[in-house]
């Protein structure tokens, strides 16, 4: 039996009920379109990104009564890739300073590949719910350890990585790198004043506990357990090895829709959407 592709996996039935009402309410056979969005790149392209179903998500306080998390964040990344292809530039955070930066083509592209945006809509998602997990470890032989981590928190993500079966790696690689995605798109400034002083822009010294990361830090992690997710074989069974090799070469080019999501469609909003906010946000 043939595995659901990501794109296959997406859209729940409220989704699409969701979608039609809002692009085609007038549609003469309703289950004919959402049977053409589940399987047809243009048809879905076409109703995520309708001007009224964007409205409608923007301006319905209610929205996740009605629609997924995957599908409310694939909207807006549709929209951001409208607004991205007319663009001059994308904007980087360093401290208080806005940075323009001329790469939009680059983001464009990277954006336009169907299986990157609904990737990034997952990711997106994922971090609506935040999730701590005990575990346990085996030390040596005969001793074993409980273990507890928090899948938003890197450097326990990648201790546990170091003690678990290879088959259970994947799943750790995979989070890894979204987190260094996620915290770097849509939460730039922690990367900046969690790193450096505010004001003068020095390194804060180290202390002991968590890692304090840079924002190349972060990428270059994002990049490396990016790496490690495409090469590992559960990526190949998903057929997500194709989108880990873009996200590892495009890593900085992945998180300009996030930001620009961040800044333009979510303002204050994302510190209620994300159930558990990055430390010091």
């Amino acid at each position: 039996m043939a595995r659901p592709t990501l794109r296959e996996l997406s859209l729940t039935d409220a989704d699409l009920d969701f979608l039609v009402s809002q692009a085609a309410p007038s549609a003469k056979d309703p289950d004919r379109l959402k049977l053409l969005v589940r399987q047809e790149e243009s048809f879905r392209k076409a109703l995520v990104g309708n001007d009224r179903v964007f409205q409608q998500v923007m301006n319905d306080e209610e929205v996740f009564v009605k629609v997924s998390p995957t599908l409310y964040f694939e909207v807006l990344l549709r929209r951001s890739l409208k607004e991205l292809e007319t663009a001059t530039h994308t904007v980087e955070r360093a401290g208080r300073q806005n940075i323009p930066v001329f790469d939009t083509r680059e983001v464009v592209d990277l954006l336009t590949q169907p299986e990157v945006l609904l990737y990034l809509a997952h990711l997106l998602a994922s971090f609506t719910r935040i999730h701590s997990y005990t575990t346990t470890v085996r030390v040596r032989r005969g001793i074993r350890h409980r273990v507890r981590f928090n899948d938003m928190d890197v450097d326990s993500l990648v201790r546990m990585s170091a003690t678990v079966d290879e088959e259970q790696r994947f799943a750790l690689y995979k989070r890894i790198a979204d987190v260094c995605l996620f915290i770097s798109g849509v939460f730039p400034d922690y990367t900046f004043f969690d790193y450096r002083y505010p004001m003068s822009g020095q390194r804060r010294p180290l202390t002991t506990g968590r890692l304090r990361r840079s924002l190349e830090e972060y990428e270059s992690e994002g990049r490396r357990f990016y790496s490690l997710a495409q090469q590992h074989p559960t990526a190949q069974l998903l057929d997500l090895a194709p989108v880990f090799g873009l996200l590892k070469e495009h890593f900085n080019s992945a998180r300009k829709p996030l930001t620009f999501i961040a800044a333009h469609y979510l303002h204050t909003r994302k510190h209620m959407l994300f159930a558990a906010q990055v430390p010091g946000t």
